[in-house]
């Protein structure tokens, strides 16, 4: 009786439910266009939370329609956004917004992270880090990730999927004629007791590292990627995987490229697919 009591309480709760009367002139002027929307607070009017959508109106009316974000919304002021002209420009621009503006509920991007990734060093994998290489034009590097704990992490994750040797991988060291702990379990091929050569280990895990190789940039400098929405043009300016900035004129767009300041992985992740996949439009600067 009292689990259908409390089920019914929450429906009521639910159906009584209505987004902030504040806020329902903020959404006026939302078009149903791609961008980035952002819910300012009150202090200063900083922002809580920043966000993007292949159509603005449609997503804003979907945070005001939910009761889990009833906290966000009643310290909410007014909601800004910015239009774009297509998907790849709002996942950018937000992106860039967070990493800027640090907003209170979005934690995901706004961590500031030290990149990692994973290279051979004499057949042995190493963590290199960003600050030392280059990754966008950095050959042979495999993986990214937020740490030297989180990179062998993955290595060992690696391991585990296709009995790879921890000891042949520097992830642990071997008693003097003992084989790993692993091998004992049938969790290693057995390299380290000549189950399997050296040769064959070294090529079973430079076949499981190919799917995670970083792609190298393409392009010999900086290049427009060009979006296009009911008559709107954007041209975003992007070298070594990292994004510049947009316009709408190709000739701004060439006082846009300068050096990026360095790799950028969400950059990276955002756009490796349509510039390698050559689903882009792009234009050489």
């Amino acid at each position: 009786m009292r689990s259908s009591r409390t089920q019914l309480a929450r429906l009521n709760t639910t159906g009584l439910y209505e987004y902030p009367i504040h806020l329902r002139q903020a959404i006026d002027d939302l078009p149903h266009a791609p961008g980035v929307y952002v819910f300012h607070g009150e202090e200063g009017d900083l922002p809580l939370y920043i966000g993007k959508s292949v159509n603005l109106r449609s997503r804003v009316l979907s945070h005001l329609r939910t009761v889990d974000e009833a906290r966000m919304l009643r310290q909410t002021r007014r909601i800004s956004h910015i239009r774009t002209a297509g998907e790849i420009g709002a996942l950018l621009l937000e992106a860039r917004m967070i990493k800027q503006q640090q907003p209170l509920l979005n934690q995901r991007l706004r961590r500031s992270r030290q990149l990692c990734s994973l290279s051979l060093r004499e057949d042995m994998p190493a963590v290199v880090y960003s600050k030392d290489l280059n990754f966008a034009t950095e050959p042979h590097l495999f993986g990214l990730y937020g740490s030297r704990h989180a990179a062998l992490d993955g290595l060992r994750a690696l391991a585990d999927e296709h009995r790879l040797c921890y000891a042949a991988l520097g992830l642990e060291k071997l008693t003097p004629g003992r084989p790993c702990f692993r091998a004992m379990l049938h969790q290693c091929a057995g390299v380290c007791r000549g189950d399997e050569t050296p040769e064959a280990h070294r090529a079973r895990l430079l076949a499981c590292l190919q799917a995670m190789r970083i792609a190298c940039w393409p392009h010999p400098g900086a290049v427009g990627l060009v979006e296009r929405f009911e008559g709107d043009c954007q041209i975003h300016v992007i070298r070594n995987w990292c994004y510049l900035g947009s316009v709408s004129d190709p000739n701004e767009a060439r006082q846009l490229d300068v050096q990026a300041a360095g790799f950028d992985a969400d950059g990276y992740k955002i756009l490796c697919k349509p510039i390698l996949g050559g689903t882009a439009e792009l234009i050489t600067l």
